[in-house]
């Protein structure tokens, strides 16, 4: 049974192997380094973090990012979905992504955005299940070792908040 929670500071060393892992992936984010918990920390917004237990293991966590710090794009922030490489395909991913678009509702976001790895299919489907729809692309926007990559991105438009 998947649980979900408030993320906490004390479940940091796991969270942040969960990224390792992401990043490992090649996947999952253009990072290529975990960040220490600080930076982590302060690169989301204090609502909307949440984590997946499965019998009391951390499985997985989902938390919004700002979009931008203009005061008039803070009902609009970016989607982050991490679930651990050994619990991967259980229904987590999609748990968690529900999950977060209700706190996002709760707390006043009315955009959520996604830019997800073109060769990510899985989680390019997952976010279309929850609602997501597709926005745009941006084409070889970077390098992730050495290859130039380009990334899908979809939008899920609230249908309680800023209607």
């Amino acid at each position: 049974m998947i649980t979900i929670e408030p993320m906490q500071a004390t479940q940091a060393p796991i969270l942040l192997d969960i990224y390792r892992q992401g990043i490992l992936s090649g996947m999952a984010t253009f990072e290529t380094t975990v960040p220490e918990w600080p930076v982590f920390d302060a690169k989301y917004l204090p609502h909307s973090r949440i984590v997946a237990l499965e019998e009391g293991e951390l499985t997985g966590w989902a938390a919004l990012a700002p979009v931008s710090a203009r005061d008039c794009y803070n009902g609009v922030a970016e989607v982050s979905v991490y679930v651990a490489q050994a619990h991967q395909r259980k229904g987590i991913g999609r748990i968690l992504l529900l999950e977060l678009i209700n706190e996002s509702e709760k707390n006043g976001i009315w955009s959520l955005l996604s830019v997800i790895h073109e060769e990510n299919r899985a989680s390019i489907h997952l976010h279309e299940q929850c609602g997501f729809r597709y926005i745009g692309y941006r084409e070889r926007i970077a390098q992730l070792d050495g290859i130039w990559r380009t990334t899908v991105m979809l939008e899920r438009r609230s249908q309680k908040v800023g209607v």
